[in-house]
């Protein structure tokens, strides 16, 4: 046989393959597998052979359309997978089936009972943030000299004055001391605050405790005090501060209607030199006893109107009948007691009475005092008694005796004694330890 030459044999077969159209697959895998039949493809595409899913390459040039075919690229399907179907779009008309119901999540998801539901949280209140200094390096803790307060009394104060004020050495322990518990004697008080001053036993200074703490109280705060008699058996708490109206709780009551401004009140009590004012009681032990819880109930709407501090001096009986509203309204009790023997134990009574009545709560928040109506006997161990009343009451204080109390006449803070005044300006910043304490965030709106 002669042999053709290479270039004639490859362009009789490359011009027999542009005239017959494909009609059979080749195999993918290298086994020789049969050739399988396939149908002729329509004139609406071209045949496009991928390289890598099987179909023998024919030549390394790009493929050419058919002649009679248009020129449409499909790529053909992977003979890997020869029954694999061929995907077609669904008809207009098919609809898909609905997905299936998700199943339940019980462990996830828990429907929780409106009344097990928990509380909504309340609302954070608005606080405006505190302005902060522009330049701290102006300011008047930066740019003024420290001073010191100038001594109040002792030889301090002596070198003070003796030098015409050039010489401060500063205040002593005891001057820094009674300058906190000013400090703590005028805490703020938001509205009225009641004070009530009780005892079983007269004599023992109950009355004189109420018209000096007031006084302390009104010297000290700015704000306004007043005192209320009422002990129905004549009592003497008008007697404590310059009498300056005939005017008595009883009329008090009877224009209660017509108060509407201080000025108003104000003719109905007597003002001491410490500002104190003091609403006297009926001299008529037959009036007097007729003063009723509603009345004090009264009386009490009227003051709170115009009033910080309300203080009570009440009579020997607990059993009379303004006692009950006297108690339900006190914000706290002073309960007085001597130095004696009968006067301990009778402050101790009048707790222990207030205990089984119901007012524990008053007995644990009380204030004892003890006050000594005479100079002290050395047979009476008054740090016995102090430690007695020290486990009932919220605080115990001790009131030196003065001859000026002595007296039993008007009052006047600055013909006390310094320790007599010392010791009142402790109960009063005791007392005022028990104020409630103002509600910043509304201070803050």
């Amino acid at each position: 046989m002669t042999d053709e030459p290479t270039e004639g044999r490859h362009g009789r077969e490359s011009s027999r393959r542009e005239n017959e159209a494909p009609t059979t697959w080749f195999a993918e895998q290298s086994g020789g597998e049969q050739a399988q039949e396939r149908p002729e493809p329509s004139s609406d595409y071209t045949e496009f052979h991928t390289p890598g899913y099987g179909t023998p390459a024919i030549s390394d040039s790009p493929p050419r359309p058919l002649t009679g075919f248009r020129s449409e690229r499909r790529f053909s399907e992977p003979t890997g997978l020869p029954n694999a179907p061929r995907w077609n779009p669904p008809p207009p008309e098919w609809n898909p089936p609905p997905p299936p119901p998700a199943e339940p999540q019980t462990e996830q998801f828990r429907v929780i009972p409106a009344d097990a539901a928990p509380e909504p949280a309340l609302p954070v209140p608005y606080r405006p943030e505190i302005a902060q200094t522009p330049y701290p390096d102006l300011s008047t803790s930066s740019l003024l000299r420290e001073v010191k307060p100038p001594p109040s009394s002792g030889w301090r104060r002596l070198l003070y004055v003796a030098s015409g004020k050039l010489i401060n050495v500063g205040e002593s322990a005891k001057d820094i001391h009674h300058r906190n518990l000013v400090a703590q004697a005028n805490q703020p008080l938001a509205g009225c605050y009641r004070i009530a001053v009780v005892s079983l036993k007269g004599g023992v200074g109950k009355t004189t405790i109420t018209a000096t703490l007031g006084s302390t109280l009104a010297s000290l705060r700015g704000d306004r005090v007043v005192a209320v008699d009422a002990n129905p058996d004549r009592g003497t708490l008008s007697q404590k501060v310059p009498l300056e109206t005939q005017a008595t709780v009883r009329h008090l009551l009877r224009d209660a209607g017509r108060i509407q401004s201080y000025s108003d009140i104000r003719g109905y009590t007597s003002q001491g030199p410490s500002r104190l004012e003091v609403l006297a009681s009926e001299t008529d032990p037959a009036v007097s006893e007729a003063f009723s819880a509603d009345d004090y109930a009264r009386t009490l709407a009227v003051l709170e109107r115009f009033y910080s501090l309300v203080l009570t001096d009440c009579g020997t009986g607990l059993m009379h009948s303004a006692m009950a509203a006297v108690l339900a309204k006190a914000d706290t009790l002073v309960v007085v007691s001597s130095g004696s023997v009968d006067g301990a134990r009778s402050a101790s009574a009048t707790l222990d009475w207030l205990d089984a009545h119901g007012h524990q709560e008053l007995v644990r928040n009380s204030i004892a005092v003890i006050n000594a109506v005479r100079p002290r006997s050395a047979k009476v161990d008054i740090q016995k008694v102090v430690d007695h009343f020290s486990r009932r009451c919220r605080a115990v204080r001790l009131v030196p005796f003065d001859p000026h109390l002595e007296e039993g006449a008007e009052i006047d803070l600055t013909r006390l004694r310094r320790d007599t005044r010392e010791a009142l300006v402790e109960l009063a910043a005791v007392v005022a330890d028990g104020f409630p304490k103002p509600n910043r965030d509304a201070m803050n709106w």
